[in-house]
């Protein structure tokens, strides 16, 4: 704030752009990022460098289509398309890829932890739906939402995490 009561130019625009974080990207990337892990059981000679890769590029991969949606989806509604909304879409959209980032971190310092690739596996997907629980519950917070909501909504991600577990334990016996 300025001397005179009066939000600052840069405070207006942070606050903005903090209204219009949405966290929903995150959660669908996490949840993604497991899903890769949960399909992973294929890998060839280099496990973990082929699981990193998978992760990363799989989250790009999507993040690209969700672009292209908003993008073309703004098109279909005649709004201008330009370089500052296919930017604005880029940032938008960006929490599916930052989603994808601390299961492959896991995976890529896994040997640094002794883990077999297994554990990996293991510990990977607990990040990643550690993380899909993490971004609900902080896009709840963020929208001003009671405790009991952020609960709630902490509760239905842990329960669909914890799905995609289930379906890993079906898989794999």
């Amino acid at each position: 704030m300025s001397d005179t009561g009066h939000a600052t130019p840069r405070a207006v625009r942070n606050a903005e752009r903090r209204a219009r974080a949405d966290y929903a990207g995150g959660v669908y990337g996490s949840m993604l990022a497991a899903s890769v892990i949960i399909g992973a059981g294929t890998l060839g000679s280099f496990p973990r460098l082929e699981l990193v890769l998978l992760l990363l590029l799989t989250g790009v991969a999507f993040w690209i289509a969700h672009v292209h949606a908003q993008v073309f989806g703004a098109r279909l509604v005649q709004q201008r398309l330009d370089r500052g909304s296919v930017m604005s879409a880029c940032r938008a959209e960006w929490p599916i890829v930052k989603a994808a980032l601390p299961p492959a971190v896991v995976v890529a310092v896994s040997p640094l932890l002794g883990l077999g690739i297994e554990s990996t596996l293991w510990c990977a997907l607990g990040v990643a739906v550690a993380g899909q629980v993490g971004w609900s519950t902080a896009a709840a917070r963020r929208g001003g939402a009671s405790r009991r909501l952020m609960a709630v909504t902490a509760a239905v991600n842990l329960f669909l995490g914890l799905l995609i577990i289930s379906f890993k334990l079906f898989l794999t016996h």
